[in-house]
């Protein structure tokens, strides 16, 4: 049976509510053939990241090759990259491959506040890898410092996202997870803008969301569907995972990623 295929880029959470395990999980959600290639090994749990090991360079680039002369992609995201020079060596294969539907999410800092990026990263990021995407999907954080504006507002959100859009010629989703009120997520490409707004859900267990999310957009742009539906789809699922209210661990805990797979 043909299946669209996706890959993803990042480094492995051990405990499996981020990173590459969270990846693969959503991809199978959504009917997709997962595919990975490991950037970095990290120590962590609910409590939080404990210990991070880059894969080095050459081993990422065979990754890259052994993938893409057997199965190639449909889509490809990438999440924690670690260093400048993993970074370029990406872009440099991603760019040899032609890469189509590629989900960029800037991943600076965990949710525990550990840096999952090295000094040189970033520059990297928008010097190589940027100007591929098809998408980037940054927080609020991630988008302050990508665009140089203190986002305090709805209109310092879309201020950010056309910026960072125009500079790159890509799509680019705000996320509004860091906010208060709402969860209401900011979809921009250069002067055009959607809303994609949803209440915020009383759950602590957030684990591994932007992993899921860029995953889940990646999965729905394999299948076919336009950036503005992959997107809307891809909340939607994040929706369900967090309604499900799992919990596990003794920290912040993982979403339920096979929500609506589980059988009895």
């Amino acid at each position: 049976m043909k299946r669209k295929t996706a890959l993803t880029i990042a480094g492995s959470d051990c405990s499996g509510g981020a990173g590459i395990q969270a990846d693969i999980k959503t991809m199978s959600a959504h009917g997709v053939y997962g595919m990975s290639v490991i950037t970095a090994l990290t120590a962590q749990n609910t409590l939080g990241v404990q210990e991070v090991f880059p894969i080095p360079v050459t081993m990422v680039e065979k990754q890259l090759d052994a993938i893409f002369c057997d199965i190639v992609p449909n889509a490809v995201k990438t999440g924690m990259l670690y260093s400048g020079e993993i970074i370029q060596t990406i872009a440099n294969r991603l760019e040899h491959y032609q890469v189509a539907n590629l989900v960029v999410d800037p991943v600076m800092i965990s949710t525990s506040g550990y840096r999952l990026i090295d000094e040189n990263a970033i520059d990297a990021m928008k010097q190589y890898l940027f100007p591929l995407a098809s998408l980037i999907t940054p927080n609020i954080p991630e988008a302050m410092a990508l665009s140089g504006i203190c986002i305090q507002d709805e209109q310092d959100m879309m201020q950010a996202a056309r910026l960072i859009s125009q500079q790159y010629n890509c799509f680019v989703l705000c996320k509004g997870g860091h906010r208060t009120s709402d969860a209401n997520d900011l979809l921009c490409y250069n002067d055009w803008f959607d809303w994609l707004c949803s209440k915020r859900m009383d759950n602590p267990n957030t684990h591994g969301t932007g992993c899921t999310l860029s995953s889940a957009i990646a999965s729905n742009l394999a299948k076919g569907y336009g950036m503005q539906e992959a997107v809307r789809r891809a909340k939607q699922y994040i929706t369900g995972a967090l309604g499900a209210q799992l919990e596990l661990g003794k920290g912040n805990g993982p979403l339920d990623h096979l929500f609506d797979i589980h059988t009895d």
